[in-house]
């Protein structure tokens, strides 16, 4: 079992401070051991009680506080953390960090760290853009600092501009991305297809499925961190873009076989995770069919294969992955698939399962390869995405 990783979560004056107690919050379920350092400004924001009862630890504000059993504080906290988050980050705050400045708990702790140190600013859009701040952000960077970009939108002193600190769910994507897992997938390119297809009718109407889009972006998240390059082609979902992600968006099979094609020769593991329509109208009309007495039918016509011709023209070494939805016979009908395609891997699921397949939070894969079947367990989409690139690292090596 891997050890606890600790987070300082560090905040500075400003009206942003409140959210730092959702980031504490969050830190703390996603199972960190979460210490909080504040500037004295900050607890005119909010009171270290509260993150005191969050994260169950001490809040800390003064430098000389005695409560360190005999060791010295900002040594000691700084000696035990894996990563630093700053947020919000004021104007002043980021002037001492990027200059050495070490006059209270927060920059005296935040300089003693040799860990990663992330950087939220957070401040009225004109202190933001000063030529100054700027250039304490640059040389922030050349230190080793990750900056966070702000949010753009309206501040609290009623400017509408950068400046805004992003929300707890952001800044805790980007911990997540530095804590969360190992980087064993660190220098290999990965691209992964999401979602389903949408094949136009005429300008009102296409042909589409029930897919959601939630598998293939838990796959291209947890690749991201993972240390993978990851490109994420993406048919229409009501997802968010994820981060670190290049997400590409297609609509129609054919765009999808044209940007995962023109991609595919540089990628070391392909992940074809979308469902992608078999069939597509034949014609495509210019205007609204209007509808009409009788029996109506519609001529249709294959799709390219894009599984099919990667398989085909995959180059030595690099790992291809496809994705299964049957409602009968499943193992034998995926099966086929491996041989058929060409690849490395089928990911097989029945839409027959409970709690599998399309729309839900969960998923239960078998995973084939020419080895044999490795079943995973009934557990989230995240956790499917974790265990199947597991899988697929272990083939690799093989």
């Amino acid at each position: 079992m891997e050890p606890i990783k600790t987070v300082l979560l560090c905040v500075s004056g400003g009206i942003a401070a409140y959210k730092s107690a959702y980031v504490a919050s969050g830190l703390k379920k996603r199972g960190y051991n979460v210490h909080v350092l504040m500037t004295p400004h900050a607890t005119e924001f909010i009171s270290p009680l509260t993150f005191e009862s969050l994260t169950g630890n001490r809040c800390c504000v003064d430098t000389f506080d005695r409560n360190f059993e005999f060791k010295i504080g900002h040594i000691s906290l700084a000696k035990q953390a894996d990563l630093v988050l700053v947020a919000p980050a004021s104007a002043n705050v980021l002037a001492k960090l990027a200059n050495g400045l070490a006059d209270d708990m927060l920059t005296t702790t935040v300089l003693a760290c040799r860990c990663k140190k992330l950087v939220a600013p957070a401040m009225n859009t004109g202190m933001y853009e000063n030529p100054i701040t700027q250039d304490n952000l640059k040389k922030l960077a050349h230190y080793g600092f990750l900056v966070i970009p702000p949010a753009i939108g309206r501040l609290a002193c009623g400017d509408v501009g950068a400046g805004k600190m992003p929300e707890p769910d952001v800044l805790l994507e980007y911990v997540e991305q530095e804590l969360a897992y190992e980087k064993d997938m660190e220098g290999l390119k990965v691209l992964v297809t999401a979602g389903p297809t949408q094949e136009a009718l005429d300008p009102v109407r296409y042909i589409t499925n029930h897919s959601s889009g939630k598998m293939g972006y838990a796959i291209a998240c947890n690749a991201a961190r993972r240390g993978a390059q990851v490109t994420l082609v993406s048919g229409p979902t009501s997802l968010p873009r994820p981060l670190f992600v290049e997400t590409v968006d297609v609509v129609s099979a054919e765009d999808m076989f044209r940007e995962v094609t023109q991609r595919a020769p540089e990628q070391d593991v392909i992940i074809k995770a979308a469902a992608v329509a078999d069939y597509r109208p034949a014609q495509v009309q210019e205007e609204k069919m209007k509808k009409a007495e009788g029996a109506f039918s519609l001529p249709l016509e294959r799709t390219r294969d894009i599984l099919q011709y990667l398989g085909e023209h995959r180059r030595p070494g690099q790992f291809l992955c496809g994705f299964s939805m049957e409602t009968r016979d499943l193992l034998e009908n995926s099966r086929k698939k491996l041989e058929k395609k060409n690849v490395d891997m089928i990911a097989a699921n029945s839409l027959r399962q409970p709690g599998a397949g399309f729309q839900g939070d969960t998923n239960q894969l078998t995973l084939l390869t020419r080895e044999g079947a490795f079943p995973l367990p009934l557990v989230s989409k995240e956790e499917t995405a974790k265990l199947l690139l597991d899988q697929i690292l272990l083939s690799r090596k093989g």
